[in-house]
């Protein structure tokens, strides 16, 4: 029953995902975890048990395990998204980068976001917050408890903060092209016999490689503030329905 809180973020959600860990190895993983947890919290995991349905159970479990694992993918969903837009305004939306992992195409700044996230999450040691968050959940909603109602307007307001901090970690990037944008803008008008859609291309790109690196750098508060919000923010959605 524990396991269920544990699995769906270490099978399925960001950053865990990005490692080439065979899922089979992270779902035994989220097992060992689960035992221990069970072990330490015996009264917490075992008392509520009698009395309620089977099927029950395992879904007010893997309601809070889905919660949790939501956080994790928004948080790097955002992420990605951000990078997205950015490959999209300096032209790099034309190509695309193959994920060996997930085996989908993901955008070329966006890739370079997330694995630099994934990063700072186990440097910052923020997979130590992720199992105190486990810890919280089985203190705030021990095993049987019940189902949960999800809070909506945390979730909402949770997913707007990701979002626009996400867009800050790229703000200095997208306002130098932006910049640039205006300066070959202004370029066409004069010379109009230049081809602009080429001068365009190789600008931004060249931009885009000087600027990035130094965005990252600057963001790395917002960084860290996204990470610490995904292992945090799920428990003020956490209400007994």
């Amino acid at each position: 029953m524990v396991s269920l809180r544990l699995a769906p973020a270490l099978a399925f959600a960001q950053p865990f995902s990005l490692i080439r860990i065979p899922v089979t190895v992270r779902i035994l993983i989220a097992i060992g975890l689960s035992l221990w947890l069970v072990d330490a919290r015996p009264a917490l995991t075992a008392d509520r048990l009698a009395g309620h349905g089977f099927i029950g159970l395992m879904a007010g479990e893997l309601a809070i395990g889905i919660s949790i694992a939501l956080a994790l993918q928004l948080a790097f969903g955002a992420i990605l998204w951000a990078g997205g837009v950015l490959d999209f305004q300096a032209g790099y939306g034309l190509a695309t980068l193959a994920d060996p992992t997930t085996r989908e195409e993901m955008p070329l700044a966006g890739t370079v976001l997330v694995y630099g996230a994934a990063a700072l999450f186990f440097t910052t040691g923020a997979q130590y917050d992720l199992l105190a968050l486990w810890v919280a959940s089985i203190e705030t909603l021990p095993v049987g408890y019940g189902l949960l109602t999800p809070d909506m307007a945390a979730l909402g307001s949770y997913i707007g903060t990701v979002f626009i901090l996400a867009i800050g970690l790229v703000g200095a990037a997208m306002l130098a092209i932006f910049l640039a944008d205006i300066v070959i803008a202004f370029l066409s008008r004069t010379l109009p016999q230049m081809n602009v859609l080429l001068l365009g291309f190789q600008v931004k790109a060249m931009l885009l490689l000087v600027t990035l690196p130094l965005a990252i750098a600057l963001a790395g508060a917002l960084f860290l503030r996204i990470l610490r919000l995904a292992v945090t923010a799920p428990t003020s959605w956490w209400s007994v329905g």
